[in-house]
């Protein structure tokens, strides 16, 4: 899958952009987005504030799982995205894992609407405020829908929590290692997709990651 450049994603968005990004602006890879995170979250979608939803809105999301950062004793509620009825938005696709939700490249340029009763995977970091808001900037993956347990995204950001939480010196040596051990377990068809993934990162990444001694 090829990557899209900045000007491609940008010709995506509506005509009525919300958003404006510095030049020269790239969006974070997947490891840098699991790495910038305070928290990620694997949780469903309860509602929106109502009052708030006039403006971005806050959506109110139980927590199942976290998968970076201490989990939450109870709900937590996520400034500037906002909760709609099923059918109003569509699901991430499950076997993406590149690119984020289309509704990411309307408006706003992040992903700001999700279905009621949907599991969505959320990065996150707590704002001046003490609130949370969303992780990762412009078209990021910062909130995917998880719409199948065993779903490849979960497990990619498992990964990268792991990787991401060694020096430098050794990620690339740790992604290598998985990419290659992902290419020999042909057995299950998300591999694959796994592998080509870590790749894309090794690719990005590797100007700045040191050769493993």
């Amino acid at each position: 899958m090829r990557a899209w450049p900045l000007a491609a994603l940008l010709a995506c968005a509506s005509p009525a952009l919300a958003c404006s990004v510095v030049p020269g602006y790239r969006i974070p890879t997947n490891l840098e987005l699991v790495a910038d995170a305070d928290l990620i979250v694997l949780g469903r979608v309860v509602a929106g504030d109502e009052a708030a939803q006039k403006h971005l809105g806050r959506l109110r999301v139980d927590p199942i799982e976290t998968l970076k950062g201490a989990m939450p004793g109870g709900p937590i509620a996520i400034e500037g995205a906002r909760a709609v009825a099923a059918g109003q938005v569509d699901l991430s696709n499950p076997h993406e894992l590149a690119h984020a939700h289309p509704d990411s490249f309307t408006g706003a340029c992040i992903r700001r609407n999700f279905a009621r009763g949907t599991t969505v995977l959320f990065f996150l970091r707590r704002g001046p405020d003490g609130r949370w808001h969303p992780a990762g900037g412009a078209f990021s993956r910062w909130a995917e829908d998880v719409p199948i347990e065993g779903a490849p995204w979960p497990r990619l950001v498992r990964f990268y929590a792991e990787v991401a939480a060694v020096p430098v010196h050794r990620r690339r040596a740790m992604l290598e290692a998985e990419r290659d051990r992902l290419l020999a377990g042909a057995d299950d068809p998300a591999n694959a997709l796994l592998a080509a993934e870590i790749a894309r990162q090794i690719a990005r990444q590797i100007a700045r990651l040191p050769a493993p001694r």
